[in-house]
């Protein structure tokens, strides 16, 4: 028998369904509608709530690290800044016995317009504004100090309040302004405000000052609040370390000083100067026009002078490609040649001739290449790329020395300047400083291998960067060589060259105007012609520039400074002069103590009677040492036709002579190698400055096969 549907109970449940099914569509509906349209349910909104009631992580900025100078003197700090604020609603005076509301607004703005450096009118105009709570006072009341927050505080004005917050702090104003940079300050997607470096070390190291940010993260109630005894974590900030630079308080401010000055007289288009430890490549100070406040950020540009300007250097290089000469071993300083000017045939167009003039253009007639240095000729580097020098060795040479290529210096946007050229033109006046582009702190990077018998060291600025916390010293920068480019022999005869530039007769040297008689400075000047590549040519407009260190001996300072477009170089002189000055007595660098040095012209004394030369010569004021018992002159230093000044050795061998070894002791590098190589004694010598061992006592004689070792150290090393 079959069972009966009961589709009574079949319909029941169908309508049950439906209408459970109803109940939760109206549910879903209802709940799109709370959280779309921010239904509230009490004071908060349903969205607020589910976003609320959650775990909470808040940022914990890092304080920035500070920047020093060598001595621990502060250069950039952050510092607490303050921003008025002036609350204009009568809705926050409510409940309140005094207003707490700006309410004579007149006596406001007349009070406060010269304490923020604002006109009374624009502070009234933001008094009056309507339907705010409250307005800012700015500009001039942004980012004030302590005592001008102090100031304003002392007038209790009603509704005026002030918001605290950091802001970098430069305490010397216009000072190291290219090196230490600048900060900006920047809001990122949670608007937390981080203050960010731009330019120089404030840029370069940013990450380093800025450190790493630390968070805290709990949970909170639906209105946000945290809830107490609610978990929590903390990750704690890590502040930025600081950075200690190179950079001489003292020194930095005779360099800013003396470039301001010269500037200003000058009117140049923009001057600069490096000053610099020549035994450790560390700079001790730096500085340039035009210039900016850091405070301010006032520049009229952004390019770092010591490292993104590159120039033509003009007969500074001339250094350098004697220099290469000299390495070489082809290098004769005594040869002549025709001064004056050169032709150049063009190797393609054989009508074309281009002419190369000395600077006087008429030259001084047949002179010497070492005379030639002396007075910066220009037809010296032509006739040694013909007789001493191959372009490609000129080239590579250029390239040893760090041209064409960046330092890795520690600032951003460092250029490598450009050192290409093809034909034999284009290599003479390469090898004048025409034609190629160098940067400031290339040319000092090429300058510390003078001074450190040719090991070339990398310039730093940075001393040392600390963790601010646990004060340990994350990186210290010390004497660095990059490569060992030249001989020491080829150095002392660079540094005698450099010494024949730096005299007090403008007849006989081109650095006349950079001589000072109590300090014994060497040098290189350098007189560029400045190419304007819109017209395609040389313009009348110059690049003075000076290349030097002092003492001669052995060099402890290394100054380099250039000057566009002056109305006249002899400011750039004077700046350089009151540096070397200053410099010399706060480091305590002995003075020469002698008056000025007379210069005289050592004549060729070879085959002439002994006691005839000794006679002439006993009128010129010179360190004479005959050597032998003979009657006549077989040899001599120097060779004829060189400068010599007071006091200067000069030796002369004569025809009887046994080779006994000479009292070195004291002597200088120079003055050693001289009097060996002319008696013929081979050595060795270790380190620089003066001989303080020999290895052959005085009076031996000394056979053919023996080596002397000679050790050399600082006059004032002990």
């Amino acid at each position: 028998m079959s069972k009966k549907i009961n589709t009574n109970k079949i319909k029941s449940n169908k309508v049950l369904f439906v209408f459970v099914f109803f109940l939760f569509g109206v549910f879903i509906l209802r709940l799109i509608y709370l959280c779309t349209f921010n239904y509230k349910v009490g004071n908060i909104t349903i969205k607020d709530f589910i976003t609320n009631r959650n775990i909470k992580e808040e940022l914990i900025l890092p304080e920035r690290g500070s920047i020093y100078d060598s001595k621990g003197n502060v250069l950039a700090q952050d510092v607490a800044s303050y921003t008025v604020i002036a609350y204009l609603s009568e809705s926050r005076s409510e409940n309140s016995k005094v207003p707490l509301h700006v309410v004579d607004k007149e006596k406001t703005a007349s009070l406060l317009a010269p304490l923020i450096n604002m006109e009374y009118e624009d502070v009234l105009a933001l008094l009056n504004k309507k339907n705010v709570y409250q307005v800012e006072l700015g500009p001039g009341g942004r980012n004030l100090s302590q005592l001008e927050m102090e100031n304003i505080k002392k007038l209790e004005l009603p509704g005026i309040d002030f918001i605290k917050s950091t802001k970098r702090y430069y305490p010397n104003g216009d000072f190291a302004s290219y090196t230490l940079g600048y900060t900006v300050k920047k809001t990122d997607d949670d608007n937390n405000e981080w203050i960010v470096g731009e330019l120089g070390i404030e840029g370069y190291y940013n990450d380093i000052l800025t450190g790493k940010e630390g968070y805290i993260s709990y949970e909170k109630d639906k209105n946000g609040y945290k809830i107490p005894n609610g978990r929590e974590y903390i990750e704690e900030a890590s502040d930025g370390a600081d950075i200690y630079l190179t950079i001489d308080n003292n020194i930095q401010l005779f360099v800013e000083n003396a470039v301001k000055e010269a500037s200003l007289k000058g009117e140049d288009e923009w001057l600069f100067m490096m000053v610099v430890d020549a035994k450790t490549g560390a700079i001790l100070g730096n500085s340039s026009t035009p210039s900016f406040d850091p405070n301010l950020r006032n520049l009229t540009s952004y390019l770092n002078p010591f490292v993104s300007y590159a120039y033509e250097p003009g007969s500074t290089m001339k250094t350098f490609t004697y220099m290469c000469a000299i390495d070489k071993g082809t290098y004769d300083g005594a040869e002549t040649y025709v001064s004056g000017s050169y032709k150049y045939v063009d190797q393609i167009d054989k009508t074309k001739v281009s002419i190369i003039n000395d600077w006087n253009k008429k030259g001084w007639g047949t002179i010497s290449y070492d005379y030639g240095f002396a007075m910066s000729s220009n037809i010296g580097i032509v006739n040694m790329l013909q007789n001493f020098i191959t372009k490609k060795d000129l080239r590579e040479c250029l390239e040893r020395y760090g041209f064409g290529k960046t330092t890795g210096f520690t600032m951003n946007k460092e250029l490598k300047g450009n050192i290409d050229f093809t034909y034999d033109i284009e290599a003479a006046t390469a090898g004048y400083g025409q034609g190629i582009t160098v940067t400031p702190i290339q040319f000092v990077q090429a300058l510390t291998s003078i001074a450190n018998s040719g090991e070339m060291l990398k310039p730093y600025i940075v001393s040392k960067i600390v963790d601010s916390n646990t004060k340990e010293v994350i990186l210290e920068n010390k004497r660095e060589v990059v490569s060992k480019v030249a001989s020491a022999s080829t150095i002392e005869q660079i540094k005698d060259l450099l010494h024949s530039v730096i005299c007090n007769d403008s007849s006989l040297c081109t650095g006349s105007s950079y001589y000072l008689s109590d300090y014994n400075v060497i040098g290189k000047t350098g007189t560029a012609q400045i190419y304007n590549y819109k017209l395609g040519k040389y313009t009348d407009d110059w690049i003075y520039s000076f290349a030097g260190m002092f003492p001669y001996e052995d060099p402890e300072i290394i100054i380099y400074a250039a000057s566009q477009k002056p109305n006249s170089n002899r400011y750039l002189a004077n700046a350089v002069k009151t540096v070397i000055t200053n410099v010399a007595k706060y480091m305590d660098i002995s003075a020469n103590n002698n008056n000025i040095k007379k210069s005289y012209i050592f004549d060729n004394y070879i085959n002439k009677n002994k006691d005839d030369v000794i006679k002439g010569l006993s009128k010129m004021d010179l360190d004479i040492m005959v050597i032998g018992d003979g009657n006549k002159i077989i040899n001599q230093y120097p060779l004829g036709n060189n400068t010599v000044y007071s006091n200067d050795k000069v030796f002369l061998l004569t025809d009887s002579y046994t080779k006994k070894m000479p009292n070195l002791i004291g002597y200088s590098y120079k003055e050693a190698s001289n009097l060996l190589n002319l008696i013929g004694i081979s050595f060795n010598a270790s380190g620089n400055g003066y001989v303080y061992f020999q290895s052959i006592n005085e009076g031996t004689l000394v056979s053919d096969e023996q080596i002397l070792t000679i050790n050399l150290k600082g006059k004032y090393d002990s």
